[in-house]
């Protein structure tokens, strides 16, 4: 299929190509060890938001792994972070994103201000990782945390779409 050239020779397809990347948001999720509540967030907003979004994970202390029941319940939702891999925040050093939202209370005391964010936000979470209690009881705090970052990642997205309507 040969793309449709405007009157300077441009082809429409890169410069609606051009257009969805400037509208596309980019996002960078941070916690301390980028091994279950980040992993989580950054899968919900991948799926939830789709196309519109760019988004990206970190810790401020990576694990180097994520944690298997992220992974398991998150599956339970349809959402596959089996791929996903535990990043260092200095991965992203340089880089300006829309949005940054830290999902722990020691990230958002380690990057109270994210150089290059437009807009940062802290979602305090608990670390399900931690939680004690049988493999059932663990299992149910993962779900707790999926949960609840799905209300704030739903939030978010509601909050975004209706600035786009505003303008």
């Amino acid at each position: 299929m040969r793309a449709q050239r405007d009157i300077f020779g441009n082809s429409r397809m890169n410069i609606v190509n051009a257009v969805q990347l400037i509208a596309m948001k980019r996002v960078l999720i941070l916690c301390t060890g980028n091994a279950a509540r980040s992993q989580i967030a950054e899968g919900l907003l991948r799926h939830l938001g789709g196309a519109d979004f760019d988004v990206h994970s970190a810790g401020t202390h990576p694990a180097g792994f994520v944690h298997p029941l992220a992974i398991e319940t998150m599956k339970e939702r349809g959402i596959d972070i089996s791929n996903h891999t535990s990043k260092s925040l200095s991965h992203y050093d340089g880089q300006s994103f829309d949005y940054v939202i830290t999902v722990c209370d020691e990230a958002f005391q380690e990057c109270p201000h994210f150089p290059g964010a437009t807009h940062q936000i802290h979602w305090s979470t608990p670390d399900p990782s931690f939680a004690p209690g049988s493999d059932e009881e663990r299992q149910a705090a993962f779900r707790d945390t999926v949960a609840s970052l799905e209300q704030r990642v739903s939030a978010l997205l509601l909050q975004i779409k209706n600035k786009k309507a505003a303008f």
